[in-house]
């Protein structure tokens, strides 16, 4: 008997294929003398629409919703229902006895290989292979020790709990909110309060109001420092400001306190997901989807790097004893030097770095063993690769140690404060240049600066006293970075104290889905980029003015992640949560069937509908903007610009050019260009408007 292996892609099933043998192709698969390997193409399955459960979901009517059904039914996706059914038949064959889940070794994995067994009916044994890597070693250990494909029942049912919310959740509120308020608006469990988020961030800025202040620095020659008194060092009322200087001025300083503490700074952690795709966004501009695709290119393709969708930045200790390999692998170019050191002495990673208590379903992302070739990188898998090479060269560094020195110098009874560093061992810092810099430092820390060859109670010349003036400034905007990170750890925005403290650890989505909630506010318009800067728009803002307040917030968002890990853990009951999910779906859609706000479309434009008559809004499609009747009961679409004209070639638009060529035919001489006849007419359309 045979094994069929089930992988989620083509390109992962040929690279397996390769590995166990199986050189004879067929339609759709690869067969040897022990496996057989097929492939899905991402989802096959997913749950069914609305309108397959009863037909009347066809047409959205608020008094219709909620749509709860008992039981949630699967189908065939008919885009791929070929691929579909060429896996089924070979399940169907006589000579497989087994089954190997080899689709992504995740939540979503599992659920694309669960619904494909489950519609094909299989009721034969299965195994799992889980790898955190794509290199033939990895693919050749893992065959090697397949799991029960029972131990993974825990997480098929948290993938359905996730599938099953977002359709009720996501499906009934957006319905609801379309309906009442006749307008293309979307809510999900996730988006809705990410988007919250960034609506409240620029309700601050906009009512923050800039207050000057004043601070003190003198110079003091070969060093300066900077006035702090017992509120700080801003001075928010400028006499108090002139009073200081005047107090100071003709005085000389003396140095009353000198510190020097020794210090040492441990690299930073190894990367997950998250941090990475923030240092990407910091450092090479990549919005978080960009760094997941080339992240998975040099996952999937190349093989040089591990597992990208994991939540971990520990490994586990057995995965020491490949550290070695993993280093000569990567010992080319610019890391020959690193890890050359590294590859010479005994390696003796701290619990910084292996900690298996921290590790879950995959590790930190590592390098792999599998030899780089610099060459074959484009620059943009060549520059995410380099953060990853040298965050895992920086860990297996020693910590960055160097004097802390503090300065106080005084002059006539007033206080100022120096900072200095001197480095003794540049350790991880020597091989992570680009990691060294932070942009998260505090705007009010004392200032970096060389402080050599001072001794206390040297007195010190005063050259000049200054009081610079300043403006407090705003909470900054989100960017995709401090999005991430305000996703990733959403405890400032929970009141509740305790729930708070029980929410650490869960957040927003997971890190295989946040670039992905970022792209759809996006494509969603409700919010858009400024530069660097992620900025809400009038859509965006008005839908979190309409939207139930227990929807906006990450509170209720974050205990259902944190739900769904538990019962990926076998600490949750799949039932349970479904049903606290069905109650809340019934209260969300009374909550906006009650709601009395007003919604106003802000993407109106001045172009009529030729239906109706009515001004059609201006939407994003999958195939680029499109023009939508604002009255969904009339329905009609077309693209932005469907040729010289405005209209498109559909009888309909034809019948349009008809009447506006009647209708300025005794206006226009018939002998001009047809094309400048159809122009006066368009542009005294659009000033009638």
């Amino acid at each position: 008997m045979k094994l069929l292996v089930l992988a989620e892609k083509p390109s992962v099933a040929r690279e397996i294929a390769r590995v166990l043998n199986c050189g004879v192709k067929g339609k759709g698969y690869m067969e040897g003398p022990g496996y057989v390997v097929t492939w899905a193409l991402g989802h096959l399955v997913t749950l069914a629409e609305p309108e397959e459960y009863d037909p009347k979901y066809k047409e959205w009517r608020l008094e219709d919703l909620p749509m709860v059904p008992e039981q949630m039914k699967l189908k065939v996706i008919r885009q791929t229902s070929h691929q579909f059914q060429l896996v089924r038949n070979l399940m169907k064959r006589t000579d497989i006895g087994e089954l190997v889940i080899a689709t992504d070794a995740g939540r979503e994995g599992e659920l694309v290989a669960r619904w494909i067994m489950k519609l094909s009916n299989w009721k034969k044994p299965f195994k799992r292979l889980w790898i955190s890597s794509q290199t033939d070693a990895a693919i050749r250990e893992g065959f090697s020790r397949l799991k029960p494909g029972k131990e993974y029942n825990n997480l098929y049912d948290a993938a359905v709990c996730r599938a099953e919310a977002d359709w009720l959740i996501g499906l009934n509120v957006t319905r609801a909110l379309t309906c009442k308020f006749n307008a293309q608006l979307t809510a999900g469990r996730v988006q809705t309060p990410t988007l919250a988020m960034i609506v409240q961030r620029e309700e601050e800025i906009k009512k923050f109001v800039p207050v000057d202040y004043w601070t003190i620095r003198a110079d003091f020659g070969d060093y300066f420092g900077d006035w702090r008194g017992k509120e700080g060092n801003r001075i928010f009322d400028y006499p108090r400001a002139e009073e200081l200087i005047n107090k100071l001025k003709g005085h000389p300083g003396k140095i009353a306190e000198l510190r020097r503490e020794s210090k040492s700074e441990p690299a930073p952690l190894a990367y997950d997901l998250t941090e990475l795709q923030r240092d990407a966004n910091r450092r090479l501009g990549f919005s978080a989807q960009k760094t997941s695709s080339v992240l998975q290119d040099l996952y999937e393709r190349h093989k040089l790097v591990s597992y990208p969708r994991t939540d971990s930045r520990y490994i586990s200790a057995d995965i020491v004893p490949t550290l070695p390999a993993r280093l000569k692998s990567i010992a080319v170019g610019p890391y020959a030097g690193p890890a050359g050191q590294l590859l010479q002495k005994k390696l003796a990673p701290s619990k910084r770095f292996v900690d298996d208590s921290k590790v879950s379903d995959h590790h930190a992302i590592i390098p792999t063993e599998q030899p780089v070739k610099l060459s074959e990188l484009n620059p943009e898998e060549k520059n995410l690769h380099d953060l990853i090479v040298r965050r895992f060269l920086a860990v297996l560094y020693p910590p960055y140690r160097y004097d802390q020195i503090t300065l106080v110098t005084t002059v006539n009874g007033e206080k100022f404060y120096s900072r200095g560093k001197v480095a003794i061992d540049p350790g991880w810092r020597a091989v992570a240049r680009n990691l060294a810099e932070r942009e998260d430092g505090k705007e009010d820390a004392l200032p970096e600066q060389t402080l050599t060859s001072l001794n206390r109670g040297e007195e010190r010349q005063v050259k000049s006293i200054k009081a610079n003036k300043a403006k407090t400034k705003p909470p900054a905007r989100y960017n995709e970075a401090t999005l991430l990170s305000a996703m990733e750890s959403p405890g400032k925005f929970i009141e509740d104290e305790e729930l708070r403290e029980t929410m650490k650890g869960s957040g927003l989505g997971t890190p295989a889905t946040r670039a992905e909630i970022i792209e759809k506010l996006l494509y969603t318009n409700y919010i858009e980029r400024g530069g660097k800067e992620l900025v809400p728009t009038s859509k965006g803002i008005q839908l979190i003015n309409i939207v139930t307040p227990e929807l906006k917030s990450p509170e209720l968002t974050a205990q259902w992640e944190q739900s769904l890990t538990n019962i990926a853990r076998g600490k949750g009951d799949r039932a349970d949560f479904i049903n606290g999910i069905r109650e809340k779906t019934v209260e969300l859609v009374r909550s906006v069937a009650s709601d009395t706000s007003v919604y106003k479309a802000d993407n109106i434009t001045r172009t009529k509908c030729p239906a109706c008559g009515k001004y059609m809004l201006l939407v994003k499609g999958k195939r680029g903007k499109m023009l939508v009747c604002q009255d969904r009961s009339c329905g009609h679409r077309q693209p932005e610009k469907e040729n010289d004209f405005g209209f498109g070639s559909s009888k309909r638009a034809s019948r349009v050019n008809q009447k506006l060529i009647a209708r300025y035919s005794d206006k226009t001489s018939i002998g001009s260009n047809l094309g400048e006849l159809f122009k006066a007419a368009l542009d005294k359309e659009g000033r009638d408007k």
